[in-house]
């Protein structure tokens, strides 16, 4: 199967970063956050428009708290919202078509075998997992669940319920490292000061009142509804959340340290960049492009990468900052160090 021409983003490389420190008790999953469990976490910076800077910023509050222990992975998170709605129960079922919260996780940060998860106000929730991005003809398993996964909702005002004083909705979410160390690094649970790639999600959706009822505002141009907000924790540059190589670096700690990013990652940035190009060129002439000048054109580089092809195949790798391997990456998008 051939691959397709892929939009490069405009933005510049810097996810967002939140440490997320050891947990010192259980929780009672109930979906509140005013308990004593999550007063050691902090809270991430508000959530943006998916497009970043080229969007205004959103015009309700969302933010979130994680924490971990040696069984699980602890997500909270806040939605200011006075219009408080739901309609999906079924598991598994698109939830993003009603207003939702969304959590993304690639444990190893390849871009390949990553996981996503939603819930909406009903505490509704579809896990899945993907094979790679959809751009790079990943699929998604539907089947995928999170055994032991623990979600509960927390209102305050009344679901589904205009008439009330709607003020947020907050989710808990209790995810098990025994699920979620099967696409991690040598297949286990992060070592302290490690890192995960992860984002968060929430799709708001416009909506009017009808019967009493809050219904989705249609475009009378389409007959369909208008397409749905995109806020997010580390925004991507264009609207596709299946980007993991923007996505946020979560730091496993067990105090309080900062964030120092790996040299590498910015090595796996031009890299990446130069798949989007050598991807779009194909495209565009029915091969693939051996010319670093070429797929570089006005950009500055750091790397020098060296560029493989075959007809419908290609590696472009560079060494680590270390200078001790390489980091290479190929026409479906998935990087190695070698």
């Amino acid at each position: 199967m051939g691959y397709s021409g892929v939009p490069e983003p405009i933005i510049n490389f810097s996810p967002k970063h939140y440490i997320c420190l050891k947990a010192t008790e259980k929780p009672n999953i109930d979906g509140r956050l005013d308990k004593t469990f999550w007063e050691k976490a902090s809270w991430s910076e508000e959530f943006v428009d998916i497009e970043g800077a080229l969007k205004p910023k959103p015009g309700k509050k969302t933010r979130f708290k994680m924490l971990w222990d040696e069984e699980n992975l602890y997500f909270g998170a806040e939605l200011e919202e006075d219009k408080i709605w739901a309609t999906l129960t079924e598991r598994d079922c698109v939830i993003f078509q009603d207003n939702d919260f969304e959590i993304f996780i690639d444990p190893d940060g390849d871009t390949h075998n990553y996981y996503e998860f939603e819930m909406n106000a009903l505490n509704t929730i579809w896990d899945l997992l993907l094979t790679k991005p959809y751009r790079d003809n990943g699929k998604p398993v539907n089947s995928f669940d999170i055994r032991g996964i623990k979600t509960a909702v927390h209102i305050k005002g009344e679901l589904n319920n205009p008439a009330a004083e709607n003020i947020s909705w907050s989710v808990e979410v209790s995810m098990p490292w025994t699920v979620l160390r099967e696409c991690a690094e040598e297949t286990r649970a992060p070592k302290p000061l490690e890192y995960w790639r992860i984002n968060f999600s929430r799709v708001q959706w416009r909506t009017e009142l009808k019967d009493g009822k809050y219904v989705k505002c249609i475009n009378p141009e389409t007959g369909r509804p208008y397409p749905e907000d995109n806020w997010v924790w580390s925004p991507t540059g264009l609207i596709n959340m299946h980007y993991p190589e923007l996505w946020g670096f979560v730091v496993f700690a067990e105090e309080p340290t900062e964030f120092r990013m790996n040299p590498d990652e910015n090595i796996k940035w031009e890299l990446r960049k130069l798949y989007y190009r050598q991807r779009n060129y194909y495209a565009e002439h029915g091969s693939y492009c051996t010319s670093f000048e070429k797929l570089k054109g006005e950009d500055n580089f750091s790397i020098i990468p060296h560029i493989e092809t075959t007809s419908s195949l290609f590696q472009i790798s560079a060494k680590s900052f270390d200078g001790k391997s390489r980091i290479c990456i190929k026409e479906d998008g998935y990087t190695w160090k070698e």
